[in-house]
């Protein structure tokens, strides 16, 4: 029945205004295009799509909700950190990062949080 479907996610925000400033601005996504009603989609150049959405009350969730993958995670986290994305930091465990934010050994990835407490990554591929 929805093999058909352009299925999308979607993640909750506090502040589409700030959501909008962070993803477009700071992060450089592709597109973030209001479609109305308080709504915002992000737009990757693959086709794929992610539904921001207003909720009052919103508490984020306690895991990554959303990951983008990139070729090089120093470069990436570099060019973040100056456009003022603040890196995660996990000192033990097998998450455990360097001064930068990054995690190894498996795929080096680094966290982040968008306005609304969201956590997001950048993985390397």
């Amino acid at each position: 029945m929805l093999k058909n479907s352009p299925f999308y996610a979607g993640i909750a925000v506090d502040d589409t205004a700030k959501a909008k400033a962070f993803y477009g601005d700071a992060l450089g996504v592709f597109g973030v295009i209001d479609v109305g009603n308080g709504l915002l989609a992000l737009q990757a150049t693959n086709g794929y799509s992610v539904l921001l959405y207003p909720k009052p009350g919103h508490v984020p969730a306690a895991h990554t909700v959303l990951n983008f993958p990139v070729d090089d995670i120093d470069s990436a986290v570099d060019q973040l950190a100056e456009a003022g994305v603040v890196f995660e930091r996990y000192d033990e465990g097998p998450l455990k990062t360097n001064e930068k934010g990054i995690a190894t050994p498996g795929p080096k990835q680094a966290w982040f949080k968008d306005p609304a407490g969201n956590i997001l990554s950048v993985i390397e591929q």
